[in-house]
């Protein structure tokens, strides 16, 4: 415990920081225990005479207890201090005087009775959606709506889905808010099998109060609409119980061959400097193109939900573009109006790449990728893309809080690095609607600012796998306001070809298979070892015998030892890059 914060039992909770050391060293599953009884004991301003009274605090347990009491009674015996009394009531100091005679219970003043509010739905919920979807009938009326008649008018008034559960795990949805109104009598229900819902009379009340919160200056309620009869399979679809199974929302396909792959030439491989090209680019006016979202046909949230990110962002106004993507797993184009503009300029197809791209990741998928080396993977490809703008979506779904409480710091560690040493944008979200709107907005977002102006698109014909990068570097430094940017099929063709890695890639990648070896380390090794046969001659020069060993071991150390920062690499970091690329 650090010194400037006080604490009433100094020595008690230093005997709990070692528990909790220890169960974190080990990961065991006593460490959530252990911290809530630390954190309890760290909070406690009362000093404890014998560790049988910590049994008040909440966390403390007989067995937890004890414990201590023997590490006090040995305590006690090494220092030769005598053991403290056990008191015969285990009574939190200060509390003890409190409701020991029965006529202090008889003196209390009778508690107030506390008036009842009246119900007011939150805002946006499933029983204030429900209450002014019902709201659309005339007030008196003996003929309510059926379930699917309910739902299609309540769910424009709700955030949550009247279909579908907030995730794959769970089997709830804003429809289960129904019961609540029914046990509260603000809705009747009526008829067998098709079951209709009317407002009772306290729902009216309910639904004017809605009505004016939200609109005061309007009088009256909700005009009545008509309703259009639902057909039948829709009712029948919505009637059968919600059968999901717990998969993970990105389902793992192996990527077929990509038909762009050569669209873009390899180009040589350069030995000195690289000569860019000069070229004319291509010139979109506004008003020629629209921006569109483009997402992966992966990205399901269900095995048996597989439109359901499509279908709720074309309930928002974006309607998008659905296909097998090479890299990322959502990104944006500007779709020109003329199909044939652009071919008849040298470049492909009819879409241009702007400058973002979308990886998503729920928790567990990030925790999973991380352990498996995917994660560094899929950031190297995003970084190789030439996409200025990287945003990685984190859906913080609900997990088992004990592995959540063990991986945290890797999951805290994964997000910095990926926004402080990667440059990219970190959005956390709760679920996946969450991130349907956020891709709502950035749709709307990045209409309003590219659909104005110009764009230049580079020809294809110009373009290299070698030097695509250098050239929108250079072109970046030299016109830092004008964005220049390539079709779909070139972009794709691009990032099929990262995984056809060149050399340096292909080391740089095996070098970060050593663990604690990062992308920072990866590079230095390569700046002063060219070549993974540079690297390995290097050790064999090291000689043999024990003296060689010894300098095997200490040759990364001796190059790299005195670097600051991310890229210095330790003694013992130094032993294990030897004991993996030389004969030691």
């Amino acid at each position: 415990m650090p010194a400037d914060e006080p604490c009433a039992n100094p020595l008690l909770l230093g005997w709990v920081q070692e528990w909790v050391d220890q169960a974190r060293e080990r990961n065991s599953k006593g460490l959530t225990t252990y911290k809530k009884a630390y954190n309890a004991l760290k909070a406690c301003p009362v000093t404890f005479q014998h560790p049988s009274q910590l049994q008040q605090l909440k966390g403390f347990g007989e067995k937890l207890s004890a414990r201590l009491t023997e590490k006090l009674q040995q305590h006690c015996r090494e220092n030769g201090l005598p053991m403290p009394k056990r008191p015969r009531r285990s009574i939190i100091p200060g509390l003890a005087d409190q409701n020991d005679e029965d006529q202090d219970d008889e003196e209390r003043p009778p508690k107030r009775q506390r008036k009842a509010r009246p119900y007011v739905p939150t805002l946006r919920s499933g029983p204030y959606a429900l209450i002014l979807g019902l709201a659309t009938l005339e007030e008196g009326t003996r003929n309510g709506l059926t379930k699917p008649q309910l739902i299609e008018v309540a769910q424009p008034h709700c955030d949550a889905s009247f279909t579908a559960p907030p995730d794959p795990t769970s089997f709830y949805t804003a429809w289960n808010s129904m019961k609540t109104l029914l046990n509260k009598d603000l809705v009747y229900e009526r008829g067998r099998p098709t079951r209709r819902y009317t407002l009772t009379d306290e729902g009216w009340d309910v639904a004017r109060r809605i009505q004016e919160t939200t609109n005061p200056r309007q009088p009256g309620l909700i005009p009545p609409e008509r309703l259009e009869a639902v057909p039948q399979r829709a009712e029948d679809a919505s009637s059968r119980p919600i059968n999901r199974s717990p998969s993970v929302e990105i389902e793992e396909q192996p990527r077929k061959d990509s038909s762009y792959s050569d669209v873009v030439a390899n180009g040589d491989t350069p030995s000195g400097s690289l000569a860019l090209p000069n070229f004319r680019p291509i010139r979109l006016a506004p008003g020629s193109f629209e921006v569109q979202l483009v997402l992966d046909v992966r990205e399901v949230r269900a095995k048996t939900d597989r439109d359901y990110m499509q279908n709720e962002l074309a309930k928002r106004g974006v309607n998008p573009t659905m296909r097998s993507l090479e890299l990322g797993d959502a990104l944006w184009v500007a779709k020109c109006n003329d199909a044939n503009f652009l071919s008849r300029h040298g470049a492909e197809g009819d879409e241009v790449v702007l400058d973002y791209i979308v990886e998503r990741k729920r928790l567990d998928d990030l925790i999973g990728s991380v352990k498996d080396g995917r994660f560094h993977e899929q950031k190297f490809r995003l970084k190789r893309s030439g996409v200025k703008n990287v945003v990685y979506i984190v859906e913080e779904i609900s997990m088992d809080s004990e592995t959540l409480d063990k991986r945290a710091e890797m999951v805290q560690s994964a997000i910095g690095s990926t926004q402080v040493v990667n440059g990219f944008f970190v959005k956390k979200t709760q679920k996946m609607d969450d991130t349907i709107r956020y891709l709502t907005r950035m749709t709307m977002l990045l209409k309003k600012q590219y659909e104005s102006k110009p764009l230049l698109v580079i020809p294809t014909e110009v373009l290299t796998a070698q030097n695509y990068l250098p050239l929108l570097e250079h072109l970046r430094t030299k016109e830092p306001t004008a964005g220049h940017y390539i079709s779909y099929p070139a972009f794709a063709s691009l990032a099929s070809k990262s995984d056809m890695m060149t050399l340096r890639d292909l080391y740089l990648k095996m070098l970060m298979c050593t663990r604690q070896v990062s992308g920072e380390k990866a590079l230095e090794i390569q700046k002063r070892w060219k070549t993974p046969y540079e690297f390995v001659k290097a050790f064999e020069d090291c000689g043999d015998g024990e003296e060689g060993r010894k300098r095997k071991r200490e040759m990364v150390f001796g190059q790299m030892g005195n670097l600051l920062g991310r890229k210095k690499i330790t003694k013992p970091l130094s032993q294990k890059i030897a004991e993996i690329w030389a004969d030691t």
